[in-house]
């Protein structure tokens, strides 16, 4: 029997466990699902005879050791910074590791340690960052393989509303962690390259600056760039890339909106508001506008952001009853971002019959035969319901998959690896496609863009 050990049952878990079950018997599997809340591991493993769920809290040295010990491999579904203390567990004891984080500065100095006991660290294998490494490397390696050379690589993706539960102005509702929706694109400003030229959008730009895409079937979206584009530079290989840029897709409409929040400082994370319990959902927007013995709260706030009565982003505002006199926030020494998430919750919260659905679209424009191609590969997976989200889908089935393949040796390369070796992506998305995670391809004119205007 070879022991499982899945560190984390949160929402990403459901088809993680799901698949490793299906697979127990053939595979002669054992998976023991370790959570603080017990009550939820027990949910996924469900009674099965091939599972076991324990409380584990990853802060206690001996209880997170001994479950690394009887384990044959780990995956850990915590959240990103608990990671390092179950790798060093993974290196004491010489068990291979999976996640589907970023790979961290402390992560990376482990590389020296896995490589010489042989140790598979596989980070990143999730959906983004996992099936946008594996999807993009696949058609890059097959464009240079047949002589050609990139010029331009452009990659989005988005956990959006299924289109049947798609049904507020604002056409979102949060399908992840809404601090990080709330805090997204904070920090520093979005960097890329665009013809050869550096570009940077700072935050209190970020979401007036977009790009359009269309997506078969499924109408126009927009994105908005990410902070940093040009780290995939060096980890796919794209020294010659002239364009090189990363984003996040939201349904039209959205950036623009979301820019009132931000140019107002709703999402401004860095002080607290003094008795910001007390306040009302009015009292918050209020505290950030003008005084006005005549004006009223709404009149204060279109006239500041320059938006008109008859202004479809008006009604989205109202839609989220921000102007409320009588919802409070009730948030102790809250930060603007906090109350700004609260008021959202109310309106973007997933209904029990939702779905939710992740949007990926990659652009690669590159020369052959010195002519000037270009390829759009799209895809699109929807949820079947508030467990089995697309979310959970294509985070778990990856970071599954890739256990089963290191668990029977058919990745082997020692390390702390990302998915963008064939070794990893050609059998992990073959069988992706199997449940239904497909990209389709499509040659498309290359537009390039204007030199005087890059």
């Amino acid at each position: 029997m070879r022991n499982i050990l899945v560190i984390g049952s949160g929402k990403s878990a459901s088809y993680l466990i799901k698949y490793l079950l299906d697979k127990s018997e053939t595979e002669n599997l054992h998976i023991t699902v370790g959570d603080l809340n017990v009550v939820n591991a027990s949910k996924l493993t469900n009674n099965h005879k091939s599972a076991t769920a324990i409380t584990l809290d990853v802060f206690n040295k001996k209880s997170r050791e001994d479950a690394v010990k009887a384990a044959d491999i780990v995956i850990s579904m915590l959240p990103a910074r608990f990671h390092i203390e179950v790798a060093k567990d993974c290196i004491t004891y010489n068990k291979n590791m999976i996640t589907a984080s970023y790979v961290s500065d402390e992560m990376q100095a482990l590389d020296a340690e896995a490589k010489k006991k042989g140790l598979v660290f596989m980070n990143e294998i999730g959906v983004d960052p996992g099936i946008d490494h594996m999807s993009a490397m696949q058609v890059i390696d097959r464009i240079e393989a047949e002589g050609g050379k990139l010029i331009l690589f452009e990659s989005f993706t988005g956990g959006l509303v299924a289109p049947e539960s798609d049904n507020n102005l604002w056409n979102y509702k949060f399908t992840w962690n809404p601090r990080n929706v709330v805090l997204a694109g904070q920090g520093s400003a979005a960097k890329f390259l665009q013809e050869g030229t550096y570009k940077y959008i700072p935050y209190n730009r970020l979401f007036r600056r977009t790009e359009f895409l269309e997506v078969d079937g499924f109408g126009r979206f927009e994105a908005y760039a990410n902070r940093d584009s040009l780290k995939y530079q060096d980890i796919y290989g794209l020294d010659n890339v002239k364009t090189l840029y990363r984003g996040t897709i939201r349904r039209v409409g959205f950036s623009r909106a979301w820019n009132v929040f931000a140019a107002l400082g709703l999402t401004d994370d860095s002080y607290t508001i003094d008795e910001s319990e007390h306040m009302s959902y009015r009292d918050f927007v209020n505290s950030f506008l003008p005084y006005s013995p005549t004006d009223s709260v709404e009149i204060k706030f279109r006239h500041a952001l320059k938006i008109d009565q008859d202004d479809v982003v008006w009604d989205k505002f109202e839609e989220l009853d921000i102007f409320s006199p009588t919802k409070m926030v009730t948030l102790e020494k809250a930060t603007p971002a906090q109350i700004l998430q609260k008021i959202l919750l109310d309106s973007w919260t997933l209904d029990p019959t939702d779905k939710d659905m992740i949007v990926m679209y990659h652009k690669f424009g590159y020369e052959l035969n010195g002519k000037k191609h270009q390829i759009d590969a799209t895809m699109v997976t929807l949820g079947e319901d508030q467990t089995y989200t697309a979310m959970a889908k294509t985070v778990g089935l990856p970071v599954a998959m890739a256990a089963m393949a290191i668990l029977n040796k058919k990745i082997t390369t020692p390390g702390v690896l990302r998915p963008i070796n064939k070794e990893v992506y050609l059998p992990l998305l073959e069988e992706l496609e199997d449940y239904g995670i497909v990209f389709k391809e499509k040659k498309v004119p290359y537009l390039g863009y204007n030199p005087l205007n890059v």
